[in-house]
């Protein structure tokens, strides 16, 4: 099994990236061939709209950036996808977005590969704004017909400044368990 975990914090070694390596570690430990992706410091533009993933047959984005083909390419190729993005003002990180939304597009007009690729989203928050990040990316999942596995709790920790979420317990139980229970169900479905 292949995993990904894709981090959208602009902030190199942040809260964010924390989770999703504590998310690729139990991966690792189970067997699964993980990577870890950063977009932090990496250009992906936004989605124009242009419709040119839609007059290829090649399932890539005509838009010219810092790896976008790359990294849809190693997504499509993986089992497991997680994401993870710090809330910004009530939403995603307009990294993770770009890539999302791009990602989205260029997958539903090539064939959908997206489907039925296990994945979920994290989500760190300083106080507020956790739950509709979290529902923002969940769309994004359920809009790719994939299946979203759950945990303890929604996947949402608490932090502000770099490794704060080392303190929140029940956030680090939850990845932990959204961890455990992506590896249960990626090896009944294997």
């Amino acid at each position: 099994m292949k995993a990904i975990a894709i981090c959208g914090s602009p902030r190199k070694n942040g809260n964010t990236e924390i989770l999703l390596k504590r998310c690729c570690d139990k991966f690792s430990e189970a067997g699964f061939e993980t990577k870890l992706e950063l977009l932090a410091h990496k250009t992906i533009k936004a989605c124009i709209g242009c419709n040119g993933c839609r007059k290829t047959e090649n399932n890539k984005c005509v838009l010219k950036d810092d790896g976008f083909n790359e990294l849809y390419k190693k997504t499509i190729d993986s089992d497991i996808i997680i994401t993870g993005s710090p809330v910004y003002f009530g939403s995603a990180s307009s990294q993770i977005t770009s890539f999302l939304d791009r990602a989205g597009y260029v997958a539903r007009a090539n064939g959908n590969p997206l489907s039925r690729k296990i994945g979920a989203p994290i989500v760190v928050a300083r106080r507020a704004g956790q739950n509709f990040t979290y529902a923002q990316l969940v769309c994004w999942y359920t809009i790719n017909d994939m299946i979203v596995p759950g945990s303890t709790y929604w996947n949402i920790a608490f932090g502000r400044e770099k490794e704060d979420v080392c303190s929140d317990d029940e956030g680090l139980k939850t990845v932990d368990r959204l961890a455990e229970n992506i590896i249960w169900l990626a090896n009944k479905i294997k």
